[in-house]
């Protein structure tokens, strides 16, 4: 006889984050496409978003900072680096604004998106969040220029992997302007993540057509359940009657449904209720996910 047991629970913080990052994602995406610039006001959506119920909730999300941060030390007068001050905040913010509306620059796209995060990294507007926000503003800049059609350029795992180039590049640029050096490193790092973006999708791909044909086995019950690994495949975090008001399906046929997916291995229960539960396409999560890590970013 065998012992059936629970998916391990996964941090409620952990779970937050991720679908958070996403939801952000998203929100630019459709702003953008409804014409809506990339500018402050957008990036203070995005940053409630990020922050809603995640790592930083407390940290006036959606808002700019009223009061002094630092980078590095216990207080200013030891830090690394201290960003503007609050009095000087929006003056910097709207000479940000202005460069990322400016035509007459006629720099490269790539070289653009360098300058404008170590910019914004460096400006520090928020409390917390800054180096999520700073994350998504290269993927957005590139949608927003329509270079990118989707959001497929993550380039956290580089960033990651050289965090103390990173760090130290970031800082040379602050107290020695070396732009040249900077530039160097993030467009290496550009190149890399396109590069992972193509092996993520070959595998995502590969993983999505396994699982289909596991689908296919159920008989009967393979119709609804496609439909909701077609909808997981697009929002990997879902709850049920939240997919049955996406995919106008009875709450009981969803249900079966999730069933029968976490029953071959596809779908997992993460949130370990009894009601209102979540499920998670964990294994898709895991793919697009290598290069997303969370970074503290100064």
């Amino acid at each position: 006889m065998f012992e059936s047991k629970a998916a391990p629970k996964v941090p409620k913080e952990d779970v937050e984050e991720v679908s958070n990052y996403v939801a952000a994602m998203q929100h630019g995406l459709r702003r953008l496409a409804g014409g809506f610039p990339l500018s402050l006001r957008l990036i203070r959506e995005i940053h409630a978003i990020l922050l809603k119920g995640a790592r930083g909730a407390n940290k006036t999300p959606g808002e700019f900072r009223r009061t002094r941060n630092w980078i590095g030390g216990t207080r200013p007068g030891n830090a690394s680096f201290v960003p503007p001050p609050p009095e000087r905040l929006m003056e910097c913010l709207d000479s940000f604004e202005r460069f990322l509306h400016d035509e007459k620059h006629k720099l490269p796209l790539l070289v653009e998106a360098g300058l404008v995060h170590v910019q914004f990294e460096s400006i520090h507007p928020f409390l917390d969040g800054n180096g999520r926000v700073g994350r998504l503003l290269i993927t957005l800049l590139l949608r927003s220029k329509g270079v990118l059609t989707e959001p497929l350029l993550y380039p956290s795992l580089y960033l990651k992997t050289n965090r103390s180039q990173y760090y130290d590049l970031l800082q040379r640029v602050r107290t020695e302007g070396a732009w040249e050096d900077w530039l160097a490193f993030f467009l290496d790092g550009i190149a890399a993540a396109a590069q992972e973006a193509a092996d993520t999708a070959e595998r995502t791909l590969r993983l999505f057509a396994g699982d289909r044909k596991k689908i296919e086995q159920l008989g009967r019950a393979a119709s609804s359940a496609r439909r909701v690994h077609e909808l997981m495949q697009r929002n990997p975090y879902i709850r049920i009657r939240t997919a049955a008001r996406a995919l106008k399906l009875t709450i009981p046929t969803v249900t079966s449904a999730l069933n029968h997916l976490v029953r071959v291995g596809i779908v997992k229960e993460v949130s370990g209720k009894r009601r209102d539960r979540l499920f998670a396409y964990s294994r898709h999560v895991k793919v697009v996910s290598e290069g997303t890590e969370p970074l503290s970013i100064p």
